[in-house]
């Protein structure tokens, strides 16, 4: 209204929407061909306030439903699922999630009849519901997450051209600088072990959030103790860890800046030193040596007579 407008604050990504879900549609063997369509969101993605919208036109009039839109078996289409919502509470913008969708039903939106939630009694769509619950008390817990979702001092991109790995790194900052996320996304079904990524500062990165975590149906992939940086440069940056990537997965670290404690130089055993010998004025020297010689001269001369 400030600006003589409608009272409409926000917009639907609809950009956004058609980019990524054309990029889940396909197999991962071929995503890293469109890979642009997950990175291309960000350029114009603070040109307006943007709701990020999987809404009742996706799920409609023979579209299928948003599990059904994902490539393979049943079992990858929940896999993939579960990436596809990380990626979406992690990027920037609002968002919204047509009912229904929150436990993967197979079916499309009918009007004419309720939800399938007799669905529910079955653990792969319990386990989608728990984890899009999940999803949403992570994101309330965590400023970096929603406070700056229309600033872009909210947003870094640590690395957005791993076509190959189908993989993207970034995080998200809130308006305290010691509350940043290092965000991890794998669209790929391929486990990274010792993964080297960059990191923005020296510190302590803990894994507190992982999609392939076995409550919510995953194979369990994670990190399980916090990383130390090390001064090694990757993706344009000083410092970097390495890390376990979960097969077709969202891991989030939190980042705890510390400095590594400087180490003593050991010291050396070596033999003791020699105590240096008090430096005599030259002057005084010569002529202690002079006086001396007299003396010198008369005991040689009287040994010469004893014998």
């Amino acid at each position: 209204m400030e600006e003589d407008g409608l009272g409409f604050d926000f917009k639907w990504n609809m950009g956004w929407m058609n980019d990524f879900l054309g990029y889940m549609h396909y197999d991962p063997v071929f995503r890293s061909w469109h890979h642009g369509e997950l990175t291309f969101s960000m350029i114009y993605a603070y040109s307006e306030n943007f709701i990020l919208s999987l809404s009742h036109d996706e799920v409609v009039h023979g579209k299928g439903t948003l599990v059904g839109k994902m490539p393979g078996d049943r079992d990858s289409k929940l896999d993939n699922l579960r990436a596809a919502y990380g990626f979406m509470m992690m990027h920037p913008g609002k968002k919204l999630l047509f009912m229904g969708q929150e436990f993967a039903t197979f079916d499309e939106w009918n009007e004419k009849q309720s939800l399938e939630w007799d669905l529910l009694q079955y653990q792969d769509h319990g386990n989608m519901r728990e984890y899009v619950k999940a999803l949403n008390h992570f994101c309330l817990e965590h400023p970096a997450l929603y406070q700056l979702d229309h600033d872009p001092d909210g947003f870094t991109w640590i690395n957005n051209i791993s076509a190959n790995e189908n993989m993207l790194v970034f995080t998200r900052q809130s308006k305290k600088p010691e509350e940043p996320l290092l965000v991890v996304c794998n669209f790929s079904p391929l486990v990274y072990e010792k993964h080297k990524i960059g990191v923005p500062f020296e510190g302590s990165y803990k894994e507190i959030f992982n999609s392939d975590s076995e409550i919510f149906g995953g194979s369990d992939v994670r990190n399980r103790r916090a990383k130390r940086s090390k001064k090694s440069e990757c993706d344009g940056r000083e410092d970097s860890i390495e890390i376990t990537v979960p097969p077709m997965g969202v891991a989030v670290f939190s980042c705890t800046a510390q400095k590594a404690p400087v180490k003593e130089k050991a010291k050396t055993p070596g033999k003791p030193s020699a105590k240096a010998e008090p430096v005599k004025n030259t002057k005084a020297a010569k002529a202690e040596k002079k006086a001396e010689e007299p003396k010198k001269a008369a005991e040689k001369k009287g040994r010469g007579k004893k014998a």
